[in-house]
């Protein structure tokens, strides 16, 4: 097994709120969705993508962890029960009807996105699992975390679209990360 210096990502964003940096956020959402485009390329759907469920590396870069649930295959359905499933991070076609695809997986690594935002906060704060599952079916959706960047948010909220083909694949969100990323860091570098 290997050691990871930073632990998981849900501890490491609370134990250093303070001193996270935008840049440093954004490089975790690229690391987790680079991981997360190799696994719907090889048709595995992790579901259960948490910031509990990522790891802290060496150069404080993100990798995918517990792969408990995970699946290879490119649609898994559900039928003896929803047996301990994270709720509020599990998106409504796999807790309404049990099916899973990388899909829903998006819907998730928004969630992963809200909480790299928030340092840590879980997310529905407040709400029971049944609250939230209701409020989601509502058409309720998270709010973007103080200092969320526009752009950043508006990523998070295409991941949480209630129809998952109108969803983004994990190419298409770390192709728009990078972009983002490039031009943070290109206004950055310009002097006034």
């Amino acid at each position: 097994m290997e050691l990871v210096p930073g632990g998981s990502l849900l501890n490491y964003l609370q134990k250093h709120s303070e001193s996270l940096t935008q840049e440093q956020l954004l490089s975790f959402c690229i690391d987790a969705v680079a991981g997360m485009e190799y696994l719907e390329n090889k048709n595995c759907i992790h579901r259960d993508l948490a910031a509990r469920n990522c790891l802290v590396g060496e150069s404080n870069v993100v990798k995918l962890s517990d792969f408990g649930m995970s699946r290879e295959t490119l649609e898994y359905v559900v039928t003896d029960g929803m047996k301990q499933i994270p709720i509020k991070w599990t998106a409504p076609e796999a807790l309404n009807y049990g099916t899973y695809t990388s899909l829903s997986d998006v819907w998730s690594f928004g969630i992963l996105m809200w909480e790299i935002y928030s340092l840590g906060t879980i997310p529905y704060f407040g709400l029971s699992n049944n609250k939230a599952t209701e409020a989601v079916e509502r058409g309720y959706r998270l709010h973007a975390p103080d200092n969320t960047p526009p752009a950043v948010y508006d990523i998070m909220s295409r991941c949480w679209e209630y129809d998952r083909q109108n969803r983004p694949h994990f190419a298409e969100i770390h192709s728009s990360l990078r972009i983002l990323a490039a031009s943070t860091h290109k206004e950055d570098n310009v002097e006034v």
